[in-house]
C-alpha cells in the first residue's frame, strides 16, 4: 500500500499533501485499517519531520471527520448497543473534563483501537472541540513513536527486515504457545 501511495505522490507531487490527508481521513472513517502505511509513504516522500507533521495533520483531520460522521450517522442507533461494554459506557456518559481525560488517555495507549475511541466519543455526550483537543494531544506521542519506528525499519536492508520479521513471528509463536494462567475458582 505504501508503494501505491508513493506512486500517487510521484505522479502529482503538487497534490501529495492533499492525497495524504484524504487517505488519512479515509483510513480513520473506515476505522479498521492501520495508518502505518500512510506514515511510511509520508516519511519516504516528505522526509522525517515534514512527513511526521503531515501524518499528524492527517490523523487529526481523520479523527475530526470521523467524529462528525459517526455522530450524524450512528448516535441515535448505537448508543444503546454500546451500553453492554462498561469501558465504552464510561466514555458514553462522560462529558467535560472527564471525557477529555478519557480520550487523551485512550489515545496514549497504542493497543486501543482508534476507531473505537472515536466512535464511542461520537455517540456519547462529548463535544467536538474537547474531542479534537484530547484526540490530537493524545495522538502526538504515539505518532512520533510510529514515525520513528517506520523510519528506522525502512532504513534496514533486506537482511534487517528478515531478522525483524523472524523476531516478530517468534514473539507471536511464544505468546500463542505459552501456558495460560489457571482460572481462579468462582467465589461462593
Amino acid at each position: 500500500m505504501k508503494e501505491q501511495i508513493l506512486q500517487w505522490f510521484s505522479q502529482a507531487p503538487e497534490l501529495a499533501l492533499a492525497i495524504s490527508l484524504l487517505a488519512s481521513v479515509l483510513v480513520a472513517v473506515l476505522g479498521v485499517l492501520p495508518s502505518v502505511f500512510i506514515t511510511a509513504a509520508n516519511l519516504a516522500f516528505f522526509g522525517f519531520w515534514q512527513g511526521t507533521l503531515v501524518s499528524f495533520a492527517g490523523e487529526a483531520l481523520g479523527a475530526l471527520v470521523s467524529f462528525v460522521l459517526y455522530r450524524k450517522g450512528f448516535r441515535s442507533r448505537t448508543g444503546r448497543a454500546l451500553e453492554r461494554f462498561p469501558k465504552a459506557r464510561r466514555l458514553l456518559d462522560a462529558d467535560g473534563r472527564e471525557a477529555f481525560v478519557l480520550v487523551l488517555s485512550l489515545r496514549l495507549l497504542p493497543f486501543v483501537p482508534s476507531g473505537l475511541v472515536t466512535f464511542a466519543a461520537a455517540v456519547g455526550k462529548m463535544g467536538l472541540v474537547l474531542f479534537v483537543a484530547a484526540s490530537t494531544i493524545g495522538k502526538a506521542p504515539a505518532l512520533l513513536l510510529e514515525a520513528w519506528s517506520v523510519y528506522e525499519v525502512s532504513r534496514f536492508g533486506t537482511a534487517g527486515k528478515a531478522i525483524l520479521a523472524a523476531a516478530a513471528l517468534g514473539l507471536l509463536f511464544w505468546l500463542w504457545r505459552r501456558p495460560k494462567p489457571p482460572k481462579s475458582p468462582e467465589p461462593s
